[in-house]
This record gives structure tokens, sequence and C-alpha cells, in this order.
């Protein structure tokens, strides 16, 4: 799968934008808040319907404009291809894939498979719940259409039911139709639970070399999946906390608020037996550098397990996430680019200099404009930056 180009009309600070990509390395360069990110945000938006940022669709309209349009050109196993979305301040927005209009913005998941890297994301160990659990349902939303219907029906369920919860105070006689929703809010979340065990094992069985290199050989990590409550216990729980959700008119047992946890053994050598060695929870006791190898180690993992799941490369998202890393990092990452799709966005471009990195195509960034520049006057550019 490749993006081979994007057309922009009033989206955030563009007013008309079309840019031609390379199948390799696209470099976008420029100074802070020209428009880089915005157009890694409408690559994400047309390939999944959502935005990075949690923005409101209003907010990526143009300021003055009642409407926009993102047209993003595609090509899977030869077969091109087109996504087109269409954002307005009055009405919903409407999406067609092909030319043809979709009904559920759920259908959109899979066919391009995006992977978003970004500074945020090196937090991604230390922050809250939800962003792990956002990690988790964005990838496999992508990568499983029956995930995306067992967690839309999941939120819809759990919706209904705290809103029951609520008007109960009002209209007790409700209550009588509180097992018809918790029967169905455990048939959706058993779902959601398997799946997400399922895609941690996999991660797991992709994650453990590739941290063990990342750390110099020092360290082994393993991510836990961290259930609410298991499945076979998910029924007589939320029966047991049902007065308890009544008193907190919300439901406080389900996958909605699941975790994942992180934890690193030390080892000397690559072929230590560690198994007898007490795991850290990094999250808790580790060092910002132990965590921040863990973020690049799960998104790295991430990457390879969506090549095995869907026999393809996904499409690589780096918002100026070079200039978050030391020397020693970068290197990784930048190895694991070669032979896949990448748009990355920086300040300036000593990073790709220092490591003798090839750019395919470059844009350079400034005031909602972006034009492409020659590669090869990647070092004059970034003399440019630095005596600017």
């Amino acid at each position: 799968m490749k993006i081979e180009s994007i057309d922009l009309k009033n989206f955030r600070n563009y007013s008309d934008l079309h840019l031609k990509f390379s199948d390799g390395i696209n470099v976008f360069y420029g100074d802070n808040a020209q428009g880089k990110t915005n157009v890694l945000e409408a690559i994400y938006m047309c390939a999944t319907s959502k935005s990075h940022r949690a923005s409101r669709e209003r907010e990526m309209i143009r300021f003055g404009e009642e409407e926009s349009h993102l047209r993003m050109g595609i090509r899977r196993d030869g077969v091109p291809g087109r996504i087109d979305i269409h954002l307005r301040k009055a009405r919903s927005r409407g999406i067609a894939v092909g030319g043809i209009p979709i009904r559920r913005a759920s259908e959109l998941f899979g066919v391009i498979n995006v992977v978003f890297f970004s500074p945020e994301d090196l937090g991604i160990v230390k922050n809250g719940p939800a962003d792990r659990r956002r990690f988790v349902d964005m990838e496999l939303c992508q990568l499983d259409r029956m995930y995306v219907h067992s967690l839309v029906s999941y939120s819809k369920v759990l919706q209904q039911r705290n809103q029951l919860l609520k008007d109960l105070y009002v209209h007790p006689d409700l209550e009588a139709t509180l097992p018809m929703w918790d029967e169905q809010l455990v048939r959706y979340g058993t779902e959601v639970i398997r799946a997400r065990r399922e895609f941690v094992r996999d991660l797991n069985g992709i994650l453990e070399d590739i941290h063990i290199r990342l750390s110099g050989h020092k360290e082994k990590l393993v991510i836990r999946y961290q259930p609410d409550t298991e499945e076979e216990e998910f029924a007589d729980r939320l029966l047991a906390g049902r007065e308890s959700d009544r008193r907190q008119k919300t439901t406080m047992t389900g996958p909605h608020r699941d975790d994942l946890g992180f934890f690193v053994t030390a080892v000397s050598g690559p072929e230590e037996n560690t198994a007898d060695r007490e795991a850290i929870n990094i999250r808790r006791f580790g060092s910002q550098g132990q965590q921040r190898t863990a973020a690049l180690s799960l998104k790295l993992a991430e990457i390879e397990l969506v090549k095995r799941r869907i026999g393809d490369s996904p499409i690589l998202l780096l918002d100026d996430v070079l200039s978050e890393l030391d020397s020693g990092r970068q290197e990784n990452l930048l190895r694991v680019l070669q032979g896949i799709q990448t748009f990355i966005t920086c300040t300036g471009l000593d990073d790709f200099i220092s490591h003798s990195f090839h750019i395919d195509r470059l844009f350079r960034v400034t005031g909602g404009h972006a034009e492409e520049a020659d590669p090869a006057d990647s070092k004059a550019a970034s003399e440019e930056e630095t005596d600017r």
C-alpha cells in the first residue's frame, strides 16, 4: 500500500494544497506553526476518519470558511484508489472510498494502515490509562473489522447504561431494564477483552528482541494486559457492583477501564536467564530514559506486527520525533524506515545529515504553503536553517 498524493482545500491553514509523494521517505521541514503537522493530520484522518489531536471537526476547517475537502490518492496491490472526506460546519461530514460514499466512518478502517508516532507517544508509558487504551484500539481497529464492531457496540451500550443509571434517580421503575443492558455489555465487552489480550500477546512476541537491542542488551521489556475484569467474571462483577453503579451513576466495571503495564527485567547479556529476576514497573519506578526507550520499542513492534498481520508494510507518520530522541535512538528508528513509505516532519535537517540518511522527497513548509525542494540540496537547506 502506498499514498500517492493528497489534495487539501480549506483544511487548517491550507487554502489549496496539492502534493505528490514518493514511495520512500517524504520529509516536511520548516519553522514551527507553519503547517507541517497539518499534512500528517490530513493523512491520518483519511486513513482513520479521526484526528490524532482529538480535535473537533469544526476546528479543522480553515478560519472564515464553511467547509473543507480532503482527497488522498492511494495505491494498493497495484490498484489505484482514493479517499475523500468532506467536512462541513453546518452538516455532518461525508466520506467516500473510490468515489462511493460509505455509511459509517468505521468502514474506512483497514483501507490504508498507518502508524503515527509523535512526541506525545513518548509519554505513553507514564500517561494515563486512556492513552494506552487508545493506542490498542486504534491499531486493532485498523487490523480487525470485527473488533471495530465490538468496540463501537460496547461504547454505545455503555453510554446507554450510564444514562439509565442517571435516570434511575427520577424513574426508579426503569431498573427492570438494567439486565438487558448488562447482557449486551457483557457480550460485546467480552469480545473486546479477548481481542486486546491477543493483541498484547502478539505484540510481546515481537517486542522482546527489539527492546533488548535498543537497551544495549541491558533490559528485557514485557507488556502486561491489565483488564479491569476477566471475561468469565464480567457478568458476575457487573451484577455485584450494580448498587455501587447506581450511587456513582456510572458503570464502574468493564474494558473501558483496562490498562497496560510496562515491566523491565535487567539482564547482563542476551543469553542470560532472566526468569528469577524481579520485573520493575517502569511507569512507577522507571527513569525517563527507560520510559522513552520502551515507547520507541512499542512503536517499532507495532510496525512489525502490522506487517505480519496484513502481509504489507504500514504507512509511517513521524511528527517531529527525531528532535526528541538521542543519537542512538534516532539511529535505531531511521534504520527501520528502509522499505517503508514514511512521512516525517522536522524543523531542520541536521539529524538526516549527521546520519547520512537518504531523503526521497523533500518539502519546505512556510505559512500554509508547501513547495518541493531538491533532496540533494538538503545539506544547504540545513546550513540555511542554522544561519537563521
